[in-house]
């Protein structure tokens, strides 16, 4: 009996180290991973300051994320905030006040940063969804800029990542990606596309589902999201498939709305606050490019 208590004992400690070892490694690879310098090409997007591009640019801040991580005036907002699982999220400022992070960015730094995940110097930028906003045209993303670039002085700061020891440690051994190592960087911005209620338009919205429902729509765990977050539903066609509820594109219109399911449940985890504002012509375009999608093969 002893000397299998002893075993017990020996299997036990021998199994602490090496989960010991394990995540003293995953956290060396964490910090590396952070302060890696990524090589991106990058053609810079010129300046415009036109009206209708400021406009543009509005549109596309408040309804595709920005305002949800920076806040409606671009000072920076914490959209997660769990102190017992020691985690916590604040976008940077990106307005032209005080403190802001984007005050020395040329052209090449904005295309950089939005479309890629990189900061100027190289370091991939942590907690920038750049996978939904890498098939943005040129227009689009010089009207981004010019709206960001036209709001008024507000004070703020850095981002604030504070990462829970796990999701560090996943983050090291590469289960967890940041944007800069989910993006084809090779390929080229997309080309404009007829706006309208088309499926062409269509597949350009989607690209704003790609963060959180996957490169194909599958749906799944939301990498880096915290534990007590539900998987995001499935929106490709198959088994599972939440489009199956949405037949009629008022249906998908509603939930963005109200944020509230076919069956009048609320969803626990998506950004309202940005998805309530997209038009109604996105909206259609969507419902029309999500439902024609092929079913999968086999």
């Amino acid at each position: 009996m002893r000397r299998w208590m002893k075993i017990t004992i020996g299997v036990a400690a021998g199994l602490a180290l090496l989960a010991g070892a394990a995540g003293g490694a995953g956290l060396w690879l964490a910090d590396s991973r952070m302060h890696r310098k990524v090589e991106v090409p990058v053609r810079p997007v010129a300046y415009v300051d036109d009206a209708q591009a400021i406009e543009r640019g509005r549109y596309l801040f408040s309804s595709r994320g920005c305002v949800d991580c920076h806040g409606a005036n671009g000072a920076g907002r914490t959209f997660v905030d769990d102190p017992s699982a020691g985690l916590r999220i604040k976008g940077p400022n990106i307005s032209p006040g005080p403190g802001s992070m984007v005050a020395r960015y040329g052209p090449e730094d904005w295309v950089r940063s939005i479309r890629h995940g990189v900061a100027p110097g190289g370091r991939p930028l942590m907690i920038m969804p750049s996978e939904d906003y890498n098939r943005f045209t040129d227009s689009d993303l010089a009207a981004l800029v010019a709206y960001v670039r036209s709001l008024p002085p507000a004070e703020g700061g850095p981002a604030v990542v504070e990462l829970p020891l796990p999701a560090r440690v996943l983050y090291g051994f590469g289960a967890i990606r940041d944007a800069a190592a989910k993006i084809d960087h090779s390929l080229p911005p997309s080309q404009p596309v007829p706006e309208g209620v088309n499926a062409q338009h269509g597949a350009y919205v989607a690209n704003m589902c790609l963060g959180c429902h996957g490169e194909h729509l599958l749906g799944g765990r939301i990498p880096g999201a915290p534990p007590d977050w539900p998987p995001a539903p499935r929106l490709a066609p198959g088994e599972g498939s939440v489009m199956a509820h949405y037949a009629e594109p008022e249906s998908l219109i509603r939930l963005f709305r109200t944020g509230k399911r076919a069956d009048g449940s609320a969803v626990q985890v998506m950004p309202f606050d940005s998805l309530r504002e997209i038009s109604d012509t996105d909206m259609r375009a969507l419902h029309l490019y999500l439902r024609g999608l092929p079913a999968p093969k086999g």
